[in-house]
């Protein structure tokens, strides 16, 4: 819709290196989406919507490795998007819905978990960090 609103479909340039890197980013983000989404469904059983969340904390996969692998992989997918088609909507788009994502996990998101699962979510709160991935993964 961005880009609809922005006419950035009818000045597209294709640049090879942004194509290439805005792509790979794409296709990166939707991949680690997938499988956050895969984790909570299969193991955490239940869902990434706040009515249906996890069950069980799921700190197993990507989980291990950093605490918020979603939100990662839509920052990924938003700013390949940007890159993908120039567009300046997308990134705009990006820095907002990134400001907006690390105030609601700390605000919110955090303290549902730890009101839901208590102590095993403080223990990977402490292990694991919330943004920067740990090089080996975390296991209880």
């Amino acid at each position: 819709m961005i880009l609809w609103f922005t006419g950035g479909f009818d000045s597209y340039q294709l640049n090879l290196v942004l194509t290439v890197f805005g792509g790979i980013l794409v296709l990166l983000g939707f991949y680690i989406c997938w499988r956050t989404v895969s984790l909570f469904t299969d193991h955490g059983r239940g869902t990434p919507s706040p009515w249906a969340p996890p069950k069980i904390l799921v700190t197993i996969g990507i989980y291990g490795y950093v605490r918020n692998p979603m939100m990662i992989g839509v920052w990924c997918v938003l700013i390949g998007e940007a890159n993908l088609f120039m567009s300046v909507g997308i990134l705009i788009w990006f820095l907002l819905f990134f400001t907006g994502s690390i105030f609601l996990v700390q605000l919110w998101e955090e303290a549902d978990l730890e009101k839901r699962f208590g102590e095993p979510y403080f223990e990977y709160k402490r292990e694991v960090p919330r943004w920067i991935p740990r090089v080996h993964p975390w296991t209880r």
